[in-house]
């Protein structure tokens, strides 16, 4: 296994140029060598899926009806009992129950991927400690599960955006665009999530935590023009708390899932960067701090 923060001294310090360069080469081999090992990931992936649904009668149908179940709630809600004045703006000729049922179908691969992921490590022990592959790829697939699932979901969505007014053209394209950014970040949280989990008990409850913060933090069943604010519907909230919030990488995934079916809604290439950006520094964060603990991960398995 390689380390990122063994670096050979050779007799002197390395500069600080010099120590980024290797970093970066080791991180560049070590995703090679789990590409390499992708059929090992693949059986991972389908034994998960196969394990989560062989006692149901309903099977993969559960991955469509939780999502739908919770977007009838936040729509009766949201929808109809609190209105949704001032949005038209952002939706164009689009309805809510569109909008919320994207936003809902990617938020619920990245709450379930968040919370499985959690437990990647402590679930699979026997593997971890018998299995000679990088151990990244324990909580790796978890994540790619969780991305199958959201796949069963695109063609409801579909269906929605042909009922209420949705966009069909090179928007689309925002789907594969926010999955990628998508899977960079959660990569990246399992991989911190998952180690963390094994060697503190108490991250488990605060998974939870983090999970009721991130859906309200980012524009899952509301536009977010009530945040920024519209052409004559000025925001209400400072300027500086605008701006950390679409700092949030969550924030540009979500818009583009949305602006995918809904045209008025599409992101800019600002918030698309910012979120790409944060995502990848997520990314590297869980990869130093799942190669920094995984020596002491083991001795607790």
């Amino acid at each position: 296994m390689l380390w990122a923060g063994s670096i050979p001294s050779h007799g002197s310090v390395r500069r600080p140029a010099a120590r980024g360069r290797y970093r970066r080469k080791v991180l560049a081999v070590e995703v090679g060598t789990i590409w390499r090992q992708r059929s090992v990931m693949g059986m991972l992936v389908r034994r998960d899926l196969a394990v989560k649904y062989q006692s149901s009668m309903l099977g993969y149908l559960w991955s469509l009806i939780d999502p739908l179940a919770q977007a009838l709630i936040y729509w009766f809600v949201f929808g109809v009992l609190y209105g949704r004045k001032g949005e038209a703006d952002a939706m164009g000729h689009a309805s809510y129950p569109l909008f919320i049922v994207s936003g809902i179908f990617a938020w619920m691969w990245m709450s379930a991927g968040i919370n499985e992921s959690a437990h990647a490590l402590s679930s699979q022990s026997k593997l971890i400690t018998t299995m000679r592959v990088h151990r990244q790829i324990f909580p790796i697939s978890k994540v790619l599960a969780r991305s199958v699932e959201f796949l069963v979901g695109i063609p409801v969505v579909l269906v929605f955006a042909l009922l209420f007014g949705g966009y069909f053209g090179w928007h689309l394209l925002a789907i594969p665009l926010g999955m990628l950014i998508q899977m960079v970040l959660l990569i990246g949280v399992s991989l911190i999530m998952s180690p963390l989990n094994v060697l503190f008990r108490d991250v488990e409850r605060m998974t939870r935590l983090i999970v009721r913060i991130l859906m309200y933090s980012a524009p899952v069943i509301y536009p977010l023009a009530r945040v920024t604010g519209t052409p004559g519907h000025e925001s209400t909230l400072p300027g500086w708390f605008q701006f950390l919030y679409q700092c949030n990488p969550l924030v540009g995934i979500m818009e583009l899932q949305h602006g995918a079916w809904i045209a008025p809604m599409f992101p800019s290439a600002q918030l698309v960067i910012m979120s790409a950006t944060g995502s990848l520094i997520v990314f590297m964060l869980g990869w130093w701090v799942f190669n920094r603990t995984e020596s002491a991960v083991l001795k607790e398995l």
